[in-house]
């Protein structure tokens, strides 16, 4: 725990709770069993994510792959966006945002348009079709996420979201804002 904390927790001007919090953030080296068994857990944590994925792209999988709808998503939590910055979110190059997007422009989903602030500009957007997509498989993933969350026992459930939060931020990776690709899981 940082100096300036612990200072604050022996003083009394900080809550238990904080300061239990502020313990469990030191960063201490962990033992291979430990580590071992931490990634295991995750490595089945993380199959039961790519199963609940699949099944709910079950009803749009003629429609629709994982990649075109991670695109859908992008595109319904930015709105209109150039390709460029589509692939860069994608974390893709350009050329296999394009290939995407074109199939999605062919099935429907997503359309392309001059940006209307700027006509030398094109933008990507989704059609009512592709956003009726993205609200059906996403309303049935927080379905089941909930379902499995809540057949957890309710003390393991608590110790959740600092876990999870935690491992995010070991890897370094940013924090959901409340934008709508956030709440849309991605």
């Amino acid at each position: 725990m940082a100096r300036d904390a612990e200072t604050q927790c022996t003083a009394g001007s900080r809550s238990e709770r904080d300061c239990a919090a502020a313990q469990l953030d030191v960063t201490e080296p962990a033992d291979a069993g430990e580590t071992d068994e931490i990634v295991t857990a995750l490595l089945t944590a993380s199959r039961v994510l790519v199963g609940v994925s699949a099944r709910s792209l079950a009803g749009a999988e003629d429609s629709v792959t994982l990649t075109q709808f991670r695109t859908l998503v992008v595109l319904q939590g930015h709105g209109p966006t150039r390709l460029i910055a589509l692939a860069e979110r994608l974390g893709v190059n350009a050329s296999t945002a394009l290939r995407t997007v074109d199939r999605l422009i062919a099935s429907g989903m997503v359309r392309r348009r001059e940006n209307a602030n700027d006509r030398r500009e094109v933008v990507i957007d989704l059609t009512p079709v592709g956003a009726t997509v993205v609200s059906e498989v996403t309303a049935r993933r927080r379905a089941a996420i909930e379902g499995i969350v809540s057949a957890m026992p309710a003390g393991r459930r608590r110790g959740l979201v600092t876990s999870l939060t935690a491992f995010a931020d070991a890897a370094d990776e940013p924090a959901s804002s409340d934008d709508q690709a956030s709440r849309l899981g991605w």
